[in-house]
């Protein structure tokens, strides 16, 4: 693995987050939760795959809880986790993988509400390189994009690869983010194809310039790539933090359950109604689509499913030097004390 260069660039994307977070005027303290005060970062706000973050506060079950949610952005999700770290916020709507990463670097982060099952995420692979490129056997001496280096995105992309007999060092993954900059990157052919979600797949084939590869959007579709249910999107919080303010934790538990609870009682057209309009920007026909496409990943009740854990686990081995031979404690990456109190 051409890990200094991984290194490297995972450094830089920190300092950018957090120096972006100091100009922000980010409380390093992280004390949060004064008078229901709490600063959320989503890997992606837009994203569909953390839709229950915004839609909450959009519904009003944040303010009903009597919190002031405040929900930050960043491009990618290993820059929100970065941010938490650091002490900016007091919670991360992001990828449960990241827990089990930062466990064995020292640092205990825990899923307090399990807001999907499956990853959301969607292999697509531009129509130029779709003759050559039809499987992550071929991912070989191909550039692939991401939305950043050592995000979740960069996490599965390199499982693909390692299951289908690809070495890390065999392709290139590239930091392309999402949306906008991936679609253009996809036309330009600076990548040939790469991992991305909700609005950003249903643009690119809406536009005809790639096609669905592997699709992990739906439970079922997690278990054919990744051999389980792979519980991605949730809410994370340091450990330390969440003992000591366990009161705002379950009212935001409340909040996020209720959100789950309506999505899965309304149509997508329901919910893409609730939405910020400019989430919508290949049109509010073609979002509600890319809802629908979504929506099977999430749960109904923000319960970690059983088995879960412990596919992440094994994938994040599968690739991933820092876990191979670590002992993960995978009941410490995440609780239900608080979802299962939630009405």
């Amino acid at each position: 693995m051409r890990s200094c260069a991984k290194f490297s660039a995972a450094a830089v994307a920190a300092a950018l987050a957090l120096t972006t977070l100091t100009a922000c005027g980010g409380d390093s303290s992280a004390s949060g939760g004064e008078n229901g005060k709490v600063k959320i970062m989503v890997g992606g706000l837009d994203k569909v795959i953390y839709m229950p973050a915004m839609l909450a506060q959009r519904l009003g079950y944040f303010t009903a809880e009597g919190l002031k949610v405040q929900l930050l952005t960043e491009p990618a999700g290993v820059q929100a986790t970065t941010s938490l770290v650091a002490g900016d916020v007091q919670g991360v709507v992001g990828f449960y993988d990241h827990t089990l990463d930062l466990q064995v670097k020292g640092k205990q982060v825990e899923s307090v509400v399990q807001l999907a099952q499956a990853p959301g995420e969607v292999e697509v692979v531009s129509n130029k390189a779709a003759g050559e490129l039809k499987s992550p056997e071929d991912f070989k001496g191909k550039k692939l994009g991401v939305t950043g280096l050592g995000s979740s995105t960069d996490f599965l992309t390199k499982y693909l690869a390692v299951d289908s007999g690809v070495k890390t060092s065999e392709f290139t993954p590239v930091a392309v983010g999402a949306g906008q900059t991936f679609i253009s990157a996809l036309k330009q052919g600076s990548i040939q194809g790469g991992m991305t979600t909700d609005p950003t797949v249903a643009q690119i084939v809406e536009q005809k310039i790639g096609k669905v590869l592997i699709d992990m959007r739906t439970p079922e579709g997690s278990k054919q790539a990744l051999g389980g249910l792979y519980p991605s999107s949730s809410l994370y919080m340091n450990t330390d933090w969440v003992n000591g303010h366990k009161d705002t934790v379950q009212k935001l538990a409340n909040a996020f359950v209720k959100t789950l609870k309506w999505m899965s009682t309304h149509s997508a057209e329901d919910i893409a109604a609730k939405m910020p309009s400019d989430y919508a920007q290949g049109g509010a026909e073609l979002y509600a689509e890319a809802i629908k496409s979504t929506l099977p990943m999430f749960t109904e009740d923000g319960v970690m499913p059983a088995d879960g854990p412990a596919t992440v686990e094994r994938v994040l081995k599968a690739f991933n030097p820092n876990l191979k031979n670590a002992t993960v404690d995978l009941k410490r990456t995440y609780t239900t004390e608080f979802v299962k109190k939630a009405g």
